[in-house]
């Protein structure tokens, strides 16, 4: 999809990370690592962690409030409320459906998008739509995870990676100003969905005793091939975002990616042939956050004044399925 003006922007970002801080030390005391091979190897420092009691849909609640805030608007604004999870509050109902219900915003649909880390921008697609065929005026998109809770403790991979968090962003109308959304890419491919999965707790593999000691139902993730992957489709999908948007490299002034792993931006940014000084991460400081990596990104940058109104943002993000996804924003 291609927009000479954009037909929808961002009106206002937000974030919410949970008070607790685990460091690497932590880690290490439990699993296979240490906090000198998590630096090197991976990129993360420390993470926040949800506490006892905490839920998702509280933190994209909480993310919520501070973009409806940030956009001086209240739930009473919104028309349509999409939160991008893997790692909802339950099964059923949506955790978009309890975010409605906390916020107080009465009959506006709501629905979860899973698309794993790739997800925010899914939704963010979905609410562009939306609001460019007039359905929709106001839209809340809410990427957000709890990922502490379906990782292995003692897998240093995985446990030492993620962390929990969620941003949010509200979608409007674009003014005559050009700033907005310029372009979308997304894509999935099935046939690697291996890579990243979480196999146990659904239709395909019902849990059962033996599968729980088996820790089916935690994350299990090939880190080999889906460095290879992301590296891949994040250097050409951006690139198509960018040729879509009309805009050439030296126009782009921040790059925010999926703050997965500090390896697969430095090979990024070598690709597409852009300094780090353009990328924009918090890896070491709040891991990987799954689909509120780029949303709690983008509010950093906003807030502290980096991202500025009227600068040409890339946003990308592969995850699971393999899905993956690529987004030129003019704030």
């Amino acid at each position: 999809m291609r927009a000479s003006s954009p037909r929808a922007r961002i009106l206002g970002t937000g974030r919410y990370l949970p008070a607790r801080v685990v460091t690497n030390d932590e880690i290490a005391a439990r699993a296979a690592t240490s906090d000198a091979w998590l630096k090197e190897q991976v990129g993360v420092e420390r993470r926040h962690i949800a506490a006892e009691g905490e839920t998702t849909s509280d933190m994209a609640t909480a993310a919520a409030r501070a973009a409806l805030d940030a956009a001086g608007l209240s739930p009473a604004d919104l028309d349509l409320i999409i939160v991008a999870t893997g790692s909802g509050d339950s099964p059923m109902p949506a955790t978009a459906a309890t975010v409605q219900q906390k916020l107080g915003t009465e009959l506006v649909p709501s629905f979860d998008l899973a698309a794993s880390h790739a997800g925010f921008l899914y939704a963010l697609a979905v609410a562009e739509q939306s609001i460019a065929s007039g359905a929709t005026r106001t839209a809340l998109v809410v990427g957000a995870d709890m990922l502490s809770r379906r990782v292995d403790p003692e897998d240093r991979t995985t446990a030492a990676l993620f962390g929990d968090g969620a941003g949010a962003v509200i979608v409007g109308a674009a003014g005559e100003d050009g700033r907005g959304i310029l372009s979308m890419r997304l894509g999935a491919d099935g046939t690697m969905a291996s890579l990243l999965t979480i196999p146990g707790g659904g239709t395909g593999e019902p849990m059962t005793p033996e599968r729980l000691a088996a820790k089916r139902n935690k994350v299990q993730m090939d880190g080999h091939d889906l460095f290879q992957v992301s590296v891949k489709k994040l250097q050409v999908t951006s690139m198509e975002a960018l040729k879509a948007a009309g805009l050439l490299s030296d126009k782009l002034d921040w790059v925010i990616p999926q703050q997965a792993n500090r390896r697969i931006v430095d090979r990024i940014a070598e690709r597409l042939g852009y300094s780090r000084g353009k990328f924009i991460e918090n890896l070491a400081e709040v891991g990987n956050t799954g689909a509120g990596s780029i949303p709690i990104a983008l509010d950093e940058a906003v807030r502290d004044g980096r991202v500025k109104p009227g600068q040409n943002v890339l946003l990308c993000a592969l995850g699971a399925g393999v899905t993956w996804a690529a987004s030129i924003v003019r704030m």
